[in-house]
C-alpha cells in the first residue's frame, strides 16, 4: 500500500514538558525505601471509632500510618485487637505491627488511623509499581491489555538494539531509568547547561515520557507478566536525551530545531542508533509546512531514516488542526484515547483534550493518553507544583497526547527491533494498517484509531512510500513560533533571530541540514567527549516559546503563572516568570 493514498491527513504535532533535577532523590534516598511502603492509594482516614475486639486470626505484617495529632489510639488499637506494635517509623510517622488479618478493616477505620499497609515482603523498590499496576493508566495494563506489547516482548522483542531520542526537559536517572547505559545525554540546550543540573530534569516532564516509552527496574530479570517491577513500552530501547527546556519548562522553537538537527547529525555517530525521534511538544503556528523551519527539520529526520513521533495537542475536539510540526504529513501524529485499561475498543473513547484534525490533516493513530502512570521526578517543579499526581514515592501520573506519543515511540521500537530493516515508511503503514477503530469516533478524531500491536506483530511488513510534497524549510521562524514568545532580559524574542539573537537565515538553515553540515556551524563551542556534551554558554538566558501541551495536573491548568523563592537541589529560582507560554495541558492527577 501506498501511504499517500491517506492523503494529507497526517499532521499533528508533539507536546513536551520539562521537569528534572537528581537532588531531592538523592537527599532522600535512605528513606525512600521505608516511604515506599505506604503506597499511594491506601485507606485514608476514618471517621467513627470501633471498639477493639481480640481475634485468634493469623498476624500480619503491617505499617501504620498515623494523622497528625493521633497520640497513642492507633498503638492501642493494634493492642486491643490481639496484635502486637512494632518499631517506629518517624520518618512517615507511623509504625510496624503484626495484627490479625480479619482486624486490618477494622484497624484502618480508627480514628487517628491513616493508612493501614500490608508488608508481605514486597521489594522495596516494587512497592509502589504493585500498588498502581491494576489501574486502567498503569504501563502494566497498558503494555499487558491495551497496546498489546506484550506480544512482542513474548516472542523477544524488547527493542534491544533500538536508540529512541528524547527532545524534551532531560531525564533523571531514577531507577526505571538507571540501569548501566540506559540512557545518553545528548546537548543540553538550557541556560542550566553550565550548572549541577545540566542534561537533568528540573521541569519534570522529560522523566515521565522516558519511563513510558523505555523503563525498566533494576530488579526486572524478565518483562513478561511481573507486576512488582515497572516495565515501558520497550524496556530494552536505550534514551537519548537532549534537554531543551529547564526548570520552568520554558524553551524557544530554535532550540527544537537545533535539537533535531543533532539529532539527524549524530543518529549513528559514537556508536548510537538513533531509530526512533520522541517529541512531545508543538506550537499553534499555522505556517504551511511546506515553509516552516520547525516542519522541516522534523521531516529531514523522517526521510534519514528517524521515526519521528509528534504529539498532536491538548486544545481538545473542535480544533480543526493538528499543531506544528505535527501537521506535516510524513510525521507520526498520535492522538490520545481514554482506554479503561481493557483489550477491546467497545469501551474507548477520543480522550476529549485531544485535538481533531480538518478532514485534510488528521490524527495518524490513537493511543493510551488518559491518567498514564509513569517514572516520576522528586524535587522538579511539576512534582513539587502537583503532589496530588503522585502515585507511592516513585510514579507519577498524567494525561495528554504527550503520553500517548510516547507510547507509540515505545511501539516503533519494538517494531524496529522485529524488524530492523522497517522504514519510517513501513513503520507508520503498519501502525496505521494494524489500528482498531474506536466505534464511536469519526477519522477527523482519531485517524485509524488505536495502535494494536498485537496484530501488528504478526502482519507482513507493508510496501509503503508517501510521496507528500516536500518541506522546503524558507519560510518564517517566527511564524514557526506562533503565539509565544521567549524574553531574554525582559525583551520578547520576535523576528528571523534565534534564542541567542543570532540572525537566522531559513534558506542557509535548510541547506545546511538537508547537507548534513548544520550543527557544527550554528552551535559553535561543543564538543563531543565519549557520551556527553560540553563547553556550551548561554549567558543567563531563560527560555520560553514552545507550546507545551499534553498534560493534566490535578485538573489544573497553567495560565500566566508566575512564582519565586524556589529552591531545587542547592539552586534558587527567584524572580522567574511564565513569559509567553501557552500551556493547552491537561491535568496531572
Amino acid at each position: 500500500m501506498s501511504s499517500n493514498q491517506r492523503g494529507p491527513d497526517l499532521d499533528a504535532p508533539n507536546y513536551g514538558v520539562t521537569w528534572g533535577g537528581l537532588p531531592m532523590y538523592a537527599k532522600r534516598a535512605m528513606t525512600v525505601g521505608v516511604a515506599t511502603l505506604v503506597a499511594a492509594g491506601v485507606a485514608g482516614p476514618a471517621s467513627a471509632a470501633t471498639t477493639a475486639q481480640p481475634s485468634s486470626a493469623d498476624l500480619v505484617s503491617v505499617i501504620v500510618r498515623e494523622l497528625d495529632g493521633a497520640g497513642n489510639a492507633p498503638e492501642r488499637a493494634v493492642e486491643g485487637y490481639g496484635g502486637e506494635v512494632g518499631r517506629a517509623l518517624g520518618i512517615i510517622n507511623g509504625f510496624t505491627a503484626e495484627v490479625p488479618v480479619d482486624r486490618l478493616d477494622a484497624l484502618r477505620s480508627v480514628p487517628g488511623v491513616e493508612s493501614v499497609t500490608e508488608d508481605a515482603g514486597l521489594a522495596l523498590q516494587s512497592a509502589d509499581v504493585e500498588s498502581q499496576a491494576a489501574q486502567a493508566g498503569s504501563l502494566f495494563t497498558l503494555a499487558n491489555e491495551v497496546a498489546g506489547a506484550s506480544a512482542l516482548w513474548d516472542a523477544g522483542y524488547t527493542g534491544r538494539g533500538v536508540d529512541v531520542a528524547v527532545v524534551d526537559s532531560g531525564i533523571v536517572p531514577v531507577d526505571g531509568l538507571s540501569g548501566s547505559g540506559k540512557i545518553v545525554y545528548g546537548p543540553d540546550l538550557t541556560m542550566e547547561a553550565n550548572g549541577s543540573a545540566k542534561n537533568l530534569d528540573t521541569y519534570g516532564h522529560g522523566t515521565n515520557m522516558s519511563g513510558i516509552i523505555a523503563g525498566r527496574d533494576s530488579s526486572a530479570t524478565s518483562v513478561s507478566g511481573n507486576s512488582s517491577d515497572f516495565v515501558g513500552m520497550a524496556p530494552d530501547a536505550r534514551i537519548v536525551s537532549i534537554k531543551v527546556a529547564d526548570a520552568n519548562g520554558q524553551t524557544d522553537v530554535s532550540q527544537a530545531i537545533a535539537a533535531i538537527d543533532w539529532v539527524v547529525q549524530n543518529k549513528a555517530k559514537n556508536g548510537l542508533n538513533i531509530r526512533v525521534l520522541n517529541m512531545s511538544f508543538g506550537t499553534d503556528g499555522v505556517q504551511d509546512y511546506l515553509l516552516d523551519p520547525l516542519a522541516f527539520a522534523a521531516e529531514q529526520a523522517w526521510h534519514k531514516g528517524i521515526v519521528v513521533v509528534v504529539a498532536v495537542g491538548n486544545e481538545g475536539f473542535g480544533t480543526g488542526k493538528v499543531n506544528n510540526p505535527a501537521y506535516d504529513p510524513y510525521l507520526i501524529a498520535v492522538g490520545s484515547a481514554t482506554t479503561n485499561g481493557t483489550a477491546t475498543t467497545a469501551d474507548d473513547v477520543v480522550s476529549p483534550f485531544s485535538n481533531d484534525g480538518d478532514g485534510t490533516r488528521n490524527p495518524d493513530i490513537l493511543a493510551p493518553g488518559a491518567s498514564v502512570v509513569s517514572l516520576r521526578a522528586p524535587g522538579s517543579y511539576l512534582d513539587q507544583q502537583f503532589p496530588a499526581a503522585r502515585v507511592g514515592e516513585r510514579l507519577f501520573r498524567g494525561s495528554g497526547t504527550s503520553q500517548a506519543a510516547a507510547v507509540v515511540s515505545g511501539a516503533a521500537a519494538l517494531l524496529i527491533s522485529q524488524r530492523p530493516g522497517i522504514t519510517p515508511d513501513q513503520v507508520k503503514a503498519l501502525l496505521m494498517d494494524t489500528a482498531q477503530p474506536l466505534p464511536n469516533a469519526g477519522a477527523t478524531a482519531q485517524g485509524e484509531g488505536l495502535i494494536d500491536l498485537r496484530t501488528a506483530k504478526n502482519t507482513a511488513t507493508p510496501v509503503a512510500d508517501q510521496t507528500f510534497a516536500l518541506s522546503t524549510g524558507v519560510g518564517s521562524l517566527e511564524l514557526s513560533r506562533g503565539s509565544v514568545h521567549v524574553k531574554v532580559g525582559g525583551v520578547e524574542v520576535r523576528g528571523e533571530v534565534d534564542a541567542r539573537g543570532r540572525a537566522f537565515d531559513s534558506r542557509a538553515f535548510a541547506e545546511g541540514l538537508r547537507n548534513g553540515g548544520n550543527w557544527r556551524q550554528t552551535l559553535t563551542g561543543m564538543t563531543w567527549s565519549g557520551m556527553t556534551w560540553s563547553g556550551m554558554t548561554w549567558s543567563g538566558m531563560t527560555w520560553s516559546g514552545m507550546t507545551w501541551s499534553g498534560m493534566t495536573w490535578s485538573g489544573m491548568t497553567w495560565s500566566g503563572m508566575t512564582w519565586s523563592g524556589m529552591t531545587w537541589s542547592g539552586m534558587t529560582w527567584s524572580g522567574m516568570t511564565w513569559s509567553g507560554m501557552t500551556w493547552s495541558g491537561r491535568d496531572w492527577a
